[in-house]
């Protein structure tokens, strides 16, 4: 066999392979230490795309699912509410019944009435104290408007959209652009309140977007670049809202019709059951106001069956997110979770392979000693 002193290649190959057994030694390390068999894109960059998008996907389900439990709740002050008007009603239907009768004098009556009136005032303070945070529900202002017409905010100006959600409803307002030498102001007013804006000159890049936010008057304005471009431009109009539309709850990851639930809630005051007019001061008044109590009573029944369904389909979903999540996760477990049993096999083997190249690594660099005999 050739014996050579300058390079000593069984001690270079036993190195070679005591690096790659410390390479998988310190994979194995680091994955029975985390947990993850995916720690860096370099691990597996393909799993790692794909994990990145359920784990995104599992926290938008985990809000969704805290948002759908929102609008129950939501739904349960509403309801709290709709059940002591239903008592009211009751009790309207029975002060009716006693007024109708021959045997009531027109004394009583008068006080019946009087308890009628103020029935009637407790349902309309009912029915606008009852809220969700800030926000009523069962005074008919709940939901959200829609703009009918945009009047000064005309593409003229380059307004992309305007979302008059939290404005109020069939109402029009008074918008105002101006423009100067270095900057271009909208302002849009409803009786006493005026809210402005100013975006300078430049402000917004090309082929970007700025919203402005008319937050006291519940409406968002999205412009694009041209809007802070346009010289010399002055406009006086008016911006109308319609009719409330169904409040909307994001109950899924995705931007699409089937990832929401919308719904809205009636007006349960005196004017909306429409027992504003009861007068029972009179036999005939009484007789009258048992039909229109009796179609109250209908009207609310309608509207706390809505809230009921409502309520099962959020629980519902509520269900379904909860089955999605964790099958998400167990997807995204396969992928990037360890597999501790597999690990330690390959920790073990990687320990006994450096181990046993450390000893032929010894051993290598003794071999070149035994050219010494040839020499003496």
């Amino acid at each position: 066999m050739g014996l050579r002193i300058q390079n000593n290649i069984a001690a270079l190959n036993t190195h070679r392979q005591m690096t790659i057994s410390d390479m998988n030694l310190s994979k194995s390390l680091e994955r029975l230490s985390s947990g993850y068999r995916i720690n860096r894109a370099a691990d597996d960059a393909a799993g790692l795309s794909v994990s990145m998008k359920f784990r995104a996907q599992i926290r938008s389900l985990y809000q969704a699912s805290r948002n759908a439990s929102e609008g129950n709740s939501l739904l349960q002050v509403a309801e709290g509410g709709a059940d002591q008007i239903s008592g009211i009603l009751s009790r309207m239907k029975e002060l009716a019944t006693q007024a109708a009768s021959a045997n009531t004098t027109s004394a009583d009556r008068t006080n019946i009435n009087s308890e009628v009136t103020t029935l009637k005032e407790e349902i309309d303070r009912i029915a606008k104290s009852t809220k969700y945070g800030t926000t009523a529900l069962i005074d008919g202002t709940f939901g959200t408007t829609n703009v009918t017409t945009y009047g000064a905010l005309g593409g003229a100006f380059d307004v992309n959209s305007v979302d008059a959600s939290g404005a109020t409803a069939n109402t029009t307002y008074t918008v105002a652009i101006t423009t100067t030498a270095t900057d271009k102001l909208m302002t849009i007013s409803l009786g006493g309140t005026t809210q402005a804006i100013t975006v300078a000159n430049g402000d917004i890049a090309d082929g970007e977007s700025k919203t402005l936010s008319f937050s006291s008057l519940g409406i968002s304005v999205v412009v694009n670049s041209e809007y802070d471009q346009d010289a010399n431009v002055t406009a006086n109009g008016t911006m109308a809202t319609g009719d409330l539309g169904e409040s909307t709850f994001q109950v899924g990851s995705g931007d699409d019709v089937n990832d929401r639930i919308a719904f809205s809630l009636g007006d349960m005051t005196a004017t909306g059951l429409t027992i504003n007019s009861i007068d029972v001061d009179s036999q005939s008044g009484a007789q009258a106001a048992l039909t229109l109590v009796d179609a109250a009573i209908s009207t609310l029944a309608t509207r706390r069956s809505e809230i009921g369904v409502t309520q099962n389909r959020f629980g519902f979903t509520i269900a379904n997110i909860a089955t999605s999540v964790e099958n998400i996760t167990a997807a995204e477990s396969v992928i990037r979770d360890a597999d501790l049993a597999f690990e330690t096999i390959a920790f073990t083997k990687n320990q006994i392979l450096l181990q046993a190249g450390t000893a032929m690594l010894a051993q290598a660099n003794l071999a070149p000693q035994s050219i010494l005999g040839v020499l003496g």
